[in-house]
C-alpha cells in the first residue's frame, strides 16, 4: 500500500488534519469495492455535481442513500425472491454493495432518479451567506461616531 507523507502540507496549512485520513480512506476504499458498480462522477453547472452508479437489476426498494458526517453510502441489497433459477453462464451481477463518497464542506445531496438501471444522486454546493466574499464598505471615523451617539441618544 502507497502511504502519502503530507507534513509539508501540515507546516504551511491550518484545518486541514482531515486529509491525510481522506487520502487514506480512498485508496484503502478502492481496492476494497473492486470497481463494483461502475460509476461516474460529472459537473453539471456551476457549484453543481451528480455522481452516476450502473445499477442493473436493482429496484428502488433494493436501494439505500444515507449522508452522515460528510460520507454518502449508497448500498444496494438484493432481496431473495425465493425461486430457484438454473444458469447455463451468470454474468449479470446480482450482490450486495456499498459504495461511499467522501463530500466537501457545504456540498449537499440535492435528490436522487432512478432510470434505465442508473442511479443519478445530484448534489450542489451551498455556501452559507455568511462564508461567501462581502465587500466592506470604508467610512469615515465621524460616520462611526455619529452611529454610536445615535445609540446613546436612544438609551
Amino acid at each position: 500500500m502507497t502511504t502519502i507523507d503530507l507534513s509539508p502540507l501540515y507546516r504551511s496549512s491550518i484545518g486541514f488534519d482531515r486529509m491525510g485520513s481522506l487520502l487514506d480512506n480512498a485508496l484503502r476504499s478502492e481496492k476494497a469495492t473492486a470497481g463494483f458498480p461502475p460509476y461516474d462522477i460529472e459537473t453539471t453547472g456551476e457549484d453543481r455535481y451528480a455522481i452516476t452508479l450502473a445499477v442493473a437489476g436493482f429496484e428502488e426498494s433494493e436501494l439505500d442513500i444515507q449522508v452522515e458526517k460528510g460520507v454518502l453510502r449508497v448500498r444496494g441489497k438484493k432481496a431473495d425472491s425465493g425461486e430457484e433459477k438454473s444458469y447455463l453462464y451468470r454474468g449479470i451481477a446480482n450482490r450486495s454493495f456499498e459504495r461511499k463518497f467522501n463530500l466537501a464542506d457545504y456540498i449537499e445531496v440535492s435528490g436522487a432518479d432512478l432510470k434505465n438501471g442508473l442511479l443519478t444522486i445530484s448534489l450542489v454546493k451551498e455556501i452559507p451567506e455568511a462564508m461567501k466574499p462581502r465587500s466592506i464598505a470604508i467610512g469615515s471615523a465621524g460616520a462611526t461616531l455619529e452611529h454610536k451617539d445615535k445609540a446613546e441618544k436612544a438609551a
